[in-house]
């Protein structure tokens, strides 16, 4: 048979109407078995491919979802985006992956998510997910809550975030308090009293949840002291730093939380370049796993936040707002320590 053929044509061989055979090519379930399978059969034999601009005219949809990344060079990203990508193959959709790159604070970013904002609105995507960037920060920018209300207001709309009462859209939350908390009771339990905690930018949500988790578990069993915290931000370089102040200050604890793994790893070379080793001299212990913390030296003890969950919680909701339909709620499972060297168990037992 010929290919190249229209839809009207299918719908002649078909023996049926236009719009059922637009219904089966876009998926859609008001159509019979029967009639699904004999349509479906002359597509295959003349391999046909709808263009997406027909498919979507049909339709009203793309199937194509925007995901809005603040920084895509931050491992956590990384493995949120691999994750969800994954899952979107899976479920017909493609991504279109917009990179703010507005991890740092300037009013040149703030205006570059709002202009993000009216890009996904002209590339008529059927769902937005957000991950990072402004709409994590404790006080939200008043113009950048109206801009995204607007944008959830007309494209169904995901937000990988901590809740804010601000915002209109669906939010996905990790347990970001409890793993400050469980990192820091495994600390204490390992006999460490004069413990610390560094990176993260005070401003956010994440950083005030994680470090709220510490500081009122290690107020419960020791006690908290200022001089051991420097809050700075997410990346290696910070570890580097905070570890440069704390010794020039001649504040270092026994132990220290970071917030992620990449300011464990800064740590652990400016301890390093200073004849100190982890865990002897001081112990560390991350609040959030990145990707290969099991190759570093030592070993990182970390928080395992189950991304690969959120990725589909997020998606699921996401798909639940496109298609008006009950999707069963997939809960973010609660975060689980994991024990490897730099915390100092292995080194106390032998």
């Amino acid at each position: 048979m010929q290919n190249n053929l229209t839809i009207k044509e299918i719908a002649k061989l078909a023996n049926t109407s236009v719009s059922t055979v637009s219904r089966v090519i876009n998926n859609s379930k008001n159509v019979s078995e029967n009639t699904r399978k004999r349509i479906q059969t002359i597509i295959d034999q003349n391999n046909f491919q709808p263009s997406m601009i027909a498919r979507s005219m049909v339709s009203k949809k793309t199937n194509t979802i925007a995901l809005i990344v603040s920084d895509v060079n931050n491992p956590y990203f990384i493995s949120l985006v691999s994750q969800i990508e994954e899952i979107c193959i899976k479920q017909n959709y493609s991504i279109l992956l917009l990179n703010t790159m507005t991890a740092e604070e300037t009013i040149t970013n703030l205006k570059a998510e709002i202009k993000t904002f009216n890009i996904v609105k002209e590339k008529h995507v059927d769902g937005v997910i957000i991950l990072g960037g402004e709409v994590d920060k404790i006080d939200i920018n008043p113009e950048y809550a109206t801009e995204l209300n607007d944008l959830s207001k007309n494209i169904p709309t995901v937000v990988v975030s901590q809740t804010d009462s601000s915002i209109n859209s669906v939010f996905i939350e990790r347990h970001q308090k409890l793993s400050g908390t469980m990192i820091t009771q495994h600390l204490l339990a390992n006999g460490y009293k004069k413990i610390g905690f560094i990176g993260g930018r005070p401003d956010v949500k994440i950083t005030k949840e994680r470090f709220n988790g510490f500081k009122e578990t290690l107020s419960m069993y020791s006690t908290f002291q200022e001089k051991y915290v420097i809050l700075n931000d997410y990346y290696v370089q910070d570890g580097y730093n905070a570890i440069e102040k704390l010794i020039s200050t001649d504040s270092l604890p026994q132990a220290l939380v970071t917030i992620n793994d990449a300011v464990a790893i800064g740590a652990i070379r400016a301890l390093k370049d200073h004849n100190l080793e982890v865990p002897k001299d001081v112990a560390l212990a991350s609040c959030d796993l990145f990707p290969n913390s099991e190759f570093t030296i030592p070993r990182l003890t970390t928080i395992d936040h189950n991304n690969n969950q959120l990725g589909l919680a997020a998606l699921q909701q996401l798909l639940n707002l496109i298609e008006h339909e009950t999707l069963p709620h997939l809960p973010i499972p609660y975060p689980k320590l994991i024990i490897r060297e730099s915390c100092g168990t292995k080194f106390k037992q032998n």
